[in-house]
């Protein structure tokens, strides 16, 4: 009875009507996201015109103690009463979604092992399509089919009509879309490489830049060294040579000569492709490298925050320095 009070207060009889009204118009498709709070779903909801106030609506759901919603598609009415539109968010979605998660760092193949556990999915078609060149990248060199480093690392939410070629779609388009967003096409003009070889540096970055403020330090000491000829040295593309996982892997003496283009202690250069899926930081590190002479560095603290040098004598120090704590470079 208290609820009809407070919404005669709030509008009386057009409210009451509001919540009963049985007349409706036609069929209004929404996808409610993964985490949409109900505030979030009641604004949906009127700006779709589903009901005519997002306020009373979260009020009259409160009331009835249903607050929490799934995420998917459903099928609502333009212009029902609270009950119709309630009624359709309890009985759940037509369509459910799952999370898939793809972090920052992963390659190719580990972000296939992912698409592989989803229900139905194969890691092997999922790694077929994205090496058989039906889907491609905006920033993928003419005549390559290797679309490593050019998915966006990001959570997604899949629906069971999402296939390994729809999820692969979206992960390059997403990438295409943050690339545009931190100026990748810029890269020419900025820093004198194309875009596709700032996604293999941002690649680097990525894999060995555990802190937000080393990585654009990381970035200009590879341009450093490019500019220089110098040998990048990089022990995550000795790793990815290796094929082993970056998290186990280790970088023994015998490695440096193992004879592959991705050997960078062998071989001048960029390695021919990205090694790694790289997040919006990395990308924008490599866009726009913070300008400095360094041509070394270390990771010299337990977080994995680098130190920088100049010359290699200074390098060596640190070095040694950073062993001396305890720390593992």
């Amino acid at each position: 009875m208290g609820f009809f009070v407070l919404l005669a207060a709030a509008g009386g009889v057009w409210v009451g009507r509001e919540v009963s009204a049985s007349s409706a118009g036609g069929e209004v498709n929404l996808t409610i996201p993964e985490g949409a709070t109900s505030q979030q779903i009641a604004a949906t909801l009127d700006k779709r015109h589903v009901i005519r106030s997002a306020r009373f609506f979260r009020f009259y759901a409160k009331f009835k103690g249903t607050e929490q919603f799934k995420a998917g598609d459903y099928t609502f009415r333009r212009n029902g009463s609270y009950g119709n539109a309630l009624g359709v968010m309890k009985k759940g979605p037509g369509t459910t979604f799952v999370r898939l998660t793809i972090p920052e760092g992963l390659t190719l193949k580990e972000i296939a092992e992912r698409v592989g556990k989803l229900p139905g999915r194969s890691a092997a078609t999922f790694l077929q399509l994205a090496g058989g060149g039906t889907v491609r990248s905006a920033y993928e060199p003419q005549g390559s089919t290797n679309l490593e480093g050019l998915l966006f690392p990001d959570t997604y939410f899949i629906d069971q009509k999402d296939d390994e070629a729809v999820i692969l779609r979206r992960m390059v388009t997403e990438f295409e879309k943050v690339a545009r967003e931190v100026g990748l096409d810029d890269a020419p003009s900025r820093t004198g490489v194309s875009p596709y070889q700032a996604t293999v540096i941002a690649s680097l970055v990525e894999t060995e830049g555990k802190v937000e403020a080393d990585r654009p330090k990381i970035a200009q000491v590879v341009y450093n060294r490019l500019a220089r000829e110098m040998p990048l040295q990089i022990d995550a593309t000795v790793i990815y040579a290796k094929g082993s996982r970056r998290e186990s892997g280790q970088v023994l003496f015998k490695d440096l000569e193992i004879d592959s283009p991705y050997n960078t202690y062998k071989h001048k250069g960029l390695p021919p492709s990205p090694i790694s899926a790289v997040g919006r930081a990395a990308l924008r590190a490599a866009v726009a490298p913070q300008k400095g002479p360094w041509l070394f560095y270390v990771k010299y603290q337990s977080d994995g925050t680098h130190k920088f040098a100049v010359t290699g004598e200074e390098h060596n120090r640190n070095v040694a320095d950073a062993k001396r704590r305890g720390v593992n470079p």
